[in-house]
C-alpha cells in the first residue's frame, strides 16, 4: 500500500492512504527521517499471531485474577 503526505499539524502528519485517500494523523516521530509535504511512502502491515497469542493470555490471565478476587 503507498500514502502520501499531505501536510503537518504541530508534531503528526497527515496521512493520506491508498487510492481512496484514507486520512489518519501519524506522529511524526514515527517516520522516516526527511519525509516532507508531498513525499510517498510504502506501508505495510503484518499480523503477528503469535503476539496476538500471547495478549489474549495475559488478558485471559488477568480476567481470571479479577474473578478470584471476586470471590473472596
Amino acid at each position: 500500500m503507498k500514502a502520501i503526505i499531505d501536510r503537518f499539524e504541530g508534531d503528526y502528519a497527515v496521512v493520506l492512504f491508498g487510492d481512496e485517500e484514507i486520512k489518519a494523523d501519524i506522529p511524526k516521530k514515527l517516520l522516516p527521517k526527511g519525509v516532507r509535504e508531498g513525499s510517498w511512502l510504502k506501508v505495510s502491515f503484518e499480523l503477528d499471531a503469535e503476539g496476538t497469542k500471547k495478549q489474549e493470555e495475559k488478558i485471559k490471565n488477568l480476567l481470571d485474577k479479577l474473578k478470584n478476587k471476586q470471590k473472596s
